[in-house]
């Protein structure tokens, strides 16, 4: 069993949200870490990432919800990591981005109210951060997230992953069926995809904060069942 997690946060948020998910883990006797990705290139976060990577004293299980996928997709490659678990996340294939993988939107998806770039970063439009991010979110902790928003450059979203690290090692996916940014058939698509070990749960975009039992329950399964 694999006792070391690394969770990685994904766009327009920061690793405090990870806090619930954290608690259960530590509590099992779990050594987690979490990262903070600056969010303004790829490269940047992965090698932040890395950086959490060598800080553990063994074998790590890494985790990506949303944005965090592409991240983990490109760190993963590191000898040290034993698995991978996307929740909610982007689980890119060689070449392809944030930016491609959204670049053509299934007929009817719901569409994210990202605002017109500032000075090369985005943002969510507050007054719809509840309703598309996190909708089962308790409301007053779903208003602090809008108004915490952290700027998530446009690089970051163009930034492609080279060798993707679900290609040669094992992989675990959560799917959230309530999820208005990533659609739920697109998540189920990268998950077979990557040939990944797939549970279902209601949840919005921010699973990984209304859901903290089920998303650690999956992280804990991944450290059991990985070598």
């Amino acid at each position: 069993m694999i006792k070391n997690i690394v969770l990685v946060h994904g766009g327009f948020v920061d690793g405090s949200g990870w806090q619930p998910v954290y608690k259960i883990l530590t509590g099992e006797g779990f050594n987690v870490r979490i990262v903070q990705n600056p969010t303004v290139t790829l490269a940047d976060d992965v090698a932040v990432t890395k950086r959490a990577i060598a800080a553990a004293d063994g074998p790590v299980i890494l985790v990506g919800h949303s944005y965090g996928g592409v991240v983990i997709s490109e760190a993963g490659t590191d000898p040290k990591v034993k698995g991978l678990v996307y929740v909610a996340a982007f689980a890119p294939d060689q070449g392809e981005s944030v930016s491609s993988l959204i670049a053509k939107p299934a007929p009817g998806a719901p569409v994210p109210p990202i605002l017109p770039p500032q000075d090369g970063f985005l943002f969510l439009d507050r007054s719809k951060f509840a309703a598309s991010f996190a909708a089962d979110v308790e409301p007053e902790l779903a208003a602090f997230m809008a108004d915490s928003q952290v700027p998530w450059g446009v690089e970051a979203l163009a930034g492609a992953v080279s060798k993707p690290a679900w290609r040669v090692k094992p992989s675990w996916y959560l799917v959230a069926t309530d999820d208005k940014m990533i659609p739920p058939p697109a998540q189920r698509s990268m998950a077979q995809r990557a040939e990944s070990k797939v549970v279902e749960t209601a949840g919005s975009h921010s699973v990984y904060v209304s859901k903290p039992k089920v998303v650690a329950a999956l992280i804990a399964q991944a450290a059991r069942e990985t070598k």
